[in-house]
Formats: structure tokens, C-alpha cells, sequence
């Protein structure tokens, strides 16, 4: 069987089989040969590949799903990625995509219901936390990224093990629909989350961090007069979280670590109960959770690399650190490590090989903001939203007393939540996209 080269487009090449039998067509072996090829299609792969398509970088972002609809990833656009959507000429088209905006998020806490966070005073043009789906946020960027000649989107693209040679990483093999794909390029970038193939099989060391919570993921069906979407509901040391996704609300109840299988034993009606004992307004329709298959465990880490990369290799987001749901910092994180990898990357690799020194200068720059978000996450967990009962009998913690008293020291959790330590700008390197 003889094979030909498929035309290139933005200099991509794409080697296929010139006839395929019916019968033979899972096996067709594909090969790819790009600049860049980014592994995983989430919030820091999709931006990473759009900056990097922006600078005239060949790119292709590996994606092992059909979609992007995932239940279980956050919701919150912080007002630093926002200001990025405006430096890339977007945030006026993507304000019109269905989103709400929090300029203050509150907390219930023991019943009593306190501001946590005032973003109105943020340096930015908008001083508001978006609450969009994810799957919404993705759809948007990969539309706008696929207007530049050098990307491509490949979904249903499982990589499944890293092409390496002389210990260099030269590209990554991956399954679809349609057999085996090989891609080789000058630089893989591991975007592809904390269960990361990309990193295992790189050998990275990780450096795990004790958590003592996880997290109960469900759905209960929205109606009108529920109340807006706010920080949560605590009650000494638990929490429930409610995202609003327009017709249901994402609920995520925190409980010890391992202690999945000890609710299961209470039964249904007991853990319907203390859904309710937090958000007392749900108490009509707690009883759509009648099955525990319409509850998820989600498993909270917090871990982080040594080394972020090696040769022909980088790990940005979960991938290089994973991350608490708290706050929602996750995402911020993962995209300001997306545009720190364009903005000292994007140059150098529009025309030749990056080195490991390269790289390195990419976890020099945004090591220390995740090892202060990361060090606040665990202290949270091990003091503040623990999953257990508190002894503490005072109506509200020190903390958030000083928050409901002092207007001011607002704008603190404001900074850390919508901005992060270190917010990153894009610095442009613009190719015009096609019309």
C-alpha cells in the first residue's frame, strides 16, 4: 500500500495511507509532523495553543475526548483572565457568550450570610468573577483558535506514551478513531491535567501534598427564587458548594478524606439530609438524588513537580501542580502558566528547537505563585474546611468576623482569588488569523 503526503496547511504535514480497505480502516496509522504538539485540550492546553498559533508557532492540541462537556470542571473566569480576553481583542464577542458576573462573593457561614470578596476595587477592566461553564470557555477559544493557519484541534486523540530519543522527547503517540496517530514535534507540552500521561511517563518526580478532604460532585434541578450563586455554606469546618448552571445546580459537598464508603453505609436519606441542613431551600427536591450513581467522588490532591520539564518536554497546569478546588484558583493558574509559556517560548519556537534552559525559565517564573497558592490550599484544608465537624462553637470564625466588619480587608481575598501572586500579560508576537 502506498502512502502519500496530505496537502499542508499553515505547514503541517499529515501522512496517510492513499487507499484504505473498509475493513482495515481502524488501522490506519497516521503520522504528524508539527512544531508543537500541546496534550490535552483544557483551560491551559486550549490557551496555550492559542497564543502560540498567535505568535506563528505551528501548534497541534491533542484532545483524548469528543467534547468538552466534563460535570466536574470549575466554572469561574477570574477577572485576570478576563483582562487577558481584553489584550487579546476578545472580551467584548466573549461577554456575550451566557455567563453571570460576581463582582462580590459571600459565604454562608453558620447560618449567617458574610461578604468574603469585593473585587470592585481590582485593577482591572472588569471587576467581576465570570461564572461560565468550562465547556463554554473552551468552545469559545478553540473557535477563535482555529481562525489561525498554524493550529489544529484533533479530538478523540488519547496520547498513550511519549516518542523519546536519546533522551530527548520528540513527540507523542496517541489513539483515535481511526487507529494509531504519531506525532513529532519540537516541544510537547503535558496540559492533560493530574491524572497526567504525560507526566508518568516522562518519569517527573511529584511531590505529594496531604489533603484530608474530597468531594461529593451532583446535580439538584434549579428553580426560580433559589437564592444567587454565592461562595458556599459552611458549618464548622464543612462546606457545600452550589455552582448555578442555569436550569441545575452543581453541587459540591466536602468530606473527609476516605470517607466515601462510611456516608454510603448512613444511607440516602441520611446524606439527603445533610444536603439540607446546609441549603435549607433544596429541601423539595433533595430526593432527586435517589441514586448513589448521581454522586461522584472527586479526589482532592495537591501535588507538584520537581522539574517541570526536560528535554523536548514542558508540564504547565495540573499537569505540573495540581490543585484544591478551593477558590477556584485552579484555572487562574493553569492559564497564567499558558501565557507564561507563549511570552518566553512563543519567539524561540516559531523557528527552531527550544532547550531545557528554555523551559526551565518557564517554571522559574511561575513556581513561586503556585507554591504560595498551593501552601494557602493546604492550610485551608487542614484548619479552616476540613470536611469534619468543628469543635469550635463561635458563631463565626476570627476571620471572617474581621472580613464582615472591615469592609476593606475585602479587597485581600479579592487580589488572591481574581488575580493571583503573579498575573501574566501577553506579550504579542501577532499573526492576523484568516478571515
Amino acid at each position: 500500500m502506498k502512502a502519500t503526503i496530505a496537502p499542508c496547511v499553515g505547514g503541517f504535514s499529515l501522512s496517510v495511507p492513499s487507499v484504505v480497505p473498509y475493513a482495515a480502516a481502524m488501522n490506519i496509522s497516521e503520522k504528524l509532523q508539527t512544531r508543537c504538539v500541546i496534550v490535552g485540550g483544557g483551560p491551559a492546553g486550549m490557551m496555550a495553543g492559542y497564543l502560540l498559533a498567535q505568535a506563528g508557532v505551528q501548534v497541534a492540541v491533542l484532545e483524548k475526548h469528543a467534547d468538552f462537556n466534563r460535570d466536574f470542571r470549575g466554572d469561574t473566569i477570574h477577572p485576570s483572565t478576563l483582562e487577558l480576553m481584553h489584550e487579546l481583542g476578545l472580551l467584548d464577542e466573549f461577554l456575550k457568550q451566557p455567563h453571570q458576573e460576581v463582582r462580590e462573593l459571600r459565604g454562608v457561614v453558620n447560618g449567617q450570610v458574610v461578604p468574603i470578596s469585593d473585587f470592585t476595587r481590582l485593577p482591572t477592566r472588569c471587576k467581576f468573577i465570570a461564572f461560565m461553564p468550562q465547556w463554554d470557555f473552551l468552545n469559545f477559544l478553540s473557535a477563535h483558535a482555529k481562525r489561525f493557519p498554524t493550529f489544529q484541534l484533533h479530538m478523540e486523540t488519547e496520547v498513550v506514551d511519549l516518542l523519546i530519543e536519546n533522551g530527548r522527547v520528540i513527540g507523542v503517540r496517541a489513539k483515535t478513531a481511526r487507529g494509531e496517530l504519531e506525532a513529532r514535534s519540537d516541544l510537547v507540552i503535558g496540559a492533560d491535567g493530574r491524572h497526567s500521561i504525560v507526566q508518568a511517563r516522562a518519569g517527573l518526580e511529584r511531590r505529594e501534598f496531604g489533603v484530608p478532604i474530597d468531594v461529593l460532585w451532583m446535580r439538584i434541578s434549579k428553580k426560580q427564587g433559589d437564592p444567587e450563586q454565592s461562595f458556599g455554606f459552611f458549618q464548622h469546618g464543612k462546606l457545600l458548594v452550589l455552582l448555578d448552571r442555569g436550569d441545575y445546580w452543581q453541587c459540591g459537598f466536602v468530606i473527609p478524606k476516605g470517607g466515601f464508603d462510611e456516608i454510603k453505609a448512613r444511607g440516602l436519606p441520611e446524606f439527603q439530609n445533610d444536603i439540607v441542613s446546609f441549603a435549607g431551600f433544596l429541601r423539595d427536591r433533595v430526593a432527586e438524588l435517589d441514586d448513589w450513581s448521581k454522586i461522584k467522588l472527586l479526589t482532592v490532591q495537591i501535588n507538584r513537580l520537581r522539574d517541570w520539564c526536560r528535554e523536548g518536554l514542558l508540564c504547565i497546569g495540573d499537569s505540573a501542580h495540581a490543585m484544591s478546588p478551593a477558590g477556584g484558583v485552579g484555572i487562574n493558574l493553569a492559564i497564567q502558566d499558558a501565557v507564561a509559556t507563549a511570552n518566553l517560548l512563543g519567539e524561540k519556537l516559531r523557528n527552531g528547537p527550544v532547550s531545557v534552559d528554555d523551559l526551565r525559565k518557564v517554571q522559574a517564573r511561575r513556581e513561586w505563585p503556585t507554591r504560595l497558592i498551593q501552601g494557602m490550599q493546604v492550610f485551608i484544608h487542614h484548619w479552616i474546611v476540613t470536611g469534619r465537624a468543628s469543635r469550635e462553637k463561635r458563631s463565626l470564625p476570627l476571620v471572617v468576623r474581621l472580613l464582615k466588619w472591615f469592609p476593606f480587608l475585602r479587597q485581600l481575598p479579592a487580589r488572591f482569588i481574581g488575580l493571583g501572586p503573579r498575573p501574566e500579560h501577553f506579550r504579542s508576537l501577532r499573526r492576523d488569523p484568516v478571515s
